[in-house]
């Protein structure tokens, strides 16, 4: 593991002040060199609140934002502020296995890869794991993301300067998305460890939670690659159908 090497973990926050906590403990129990960056969206709640007991830590910083620049806008923000070697990312509702960037940073370590992510467990929007897990793939390339996106955001490690090279953009779509297959398209494939450590959180609320809106949004994806619409609508078919096919073939974990 190349434990002299520094991560960023950058959290956007809005409306998380009874579900961050348990975000900011899993990474405090991570076996790597980091700094935490939570990115506050002009959250309304009392989140300033619940992170006291956090500001104590040398390598915890906390920003607001001036004005609301959205998920996409605040991980960007906090890519550009971040002293780390590498970017991990986290939403502030899901949260990490303890071991999850140890084996990640020896993972990047084995296959020289610039990002890679983790197979996921499935929680309810009240943080119970269900024992549902969704795998993925140890390499990724480009062609067969662009079918099935099978990286999750608060997955992720990426190298600090590709995170800089490709912020994340066009947030009425699937911002993330994009720019993993922008990394892909240059870099060639990424890696994952096929287990589930990370605790996926579902909601209805988010911006995946209604499927027929978050269609629209895939589309939108192929089309600000720059396809055409039979390109766009091909791969969205592909897409389609390989979501169902993740899902159908999700597994429950043994206990």
């Amino acid at each position: 593991m190349e434990e002299n090497k520094l991560v960023s973990v950058v959290i956007p926050a809005y409306r998380c002040a009874g579900t961050i906590a348990r975000a900011l403990d899993s990474v405090l129990e991570q076996e790597v060199p980091l700094e935490i960056l939570v990115i506050d969206d002009c959250s309304p709640d009392n989140l300033s609140e619940v992170l006291e007991p956090y500001r104590k830590l040398p390598f915890f910083h906390y920003y607001r934002n001036e004005s609301s620049l959205g998920a996409a806008g605040s991980r960007n923000r906090g890519v550009g502020l971040a002293g780390g070697d590498y970017i991990a990312f986290l939403d502030a509702d899901d949260w990490w296995e303890k071991d999850k960037l140890r084996k990640q940073m020896d993972l990047i370590e084995r296959t020289g890869v610039v990002l890679c992510s983790t197979g996921r467990e499935l929680t309810t929007p009240e943080g119970e794991c269900t024992g549902r897990v969704i795998g993925v793939r140890s390499e990724i390339t480009y062609r067969s993301l662009l079918l099935h996106n099978c990286i999750n955001c608060s997955s992720v490690v990426l190298r600090a300067d590709v995170a800089s090279e490709f912020p994340m953009e066009h947030e009425d779509s699937h911002e993330d998305y994009i720019t993993w297959l922008r990394i892909l398209a240059k870099y060639g494939r990424a890696a994952a460890v096929n287990e589930p450590l990370l605790k996926y959180r579902l909601s209805s609320e988010g911006k995946s939670g209604n499927k027929l809106h978050s269609a629209r949004m895939t589309f939108r994806v192929y089309r600000y690659l720059g396809f055409g619409y039979l390109k766009s609508g091909l791969c969205f078919a592909a897409y389609a159908a390989n979501g169902v096919r993740k899902y159908l073939f999700s597994y429950k974990k043994k206990i």
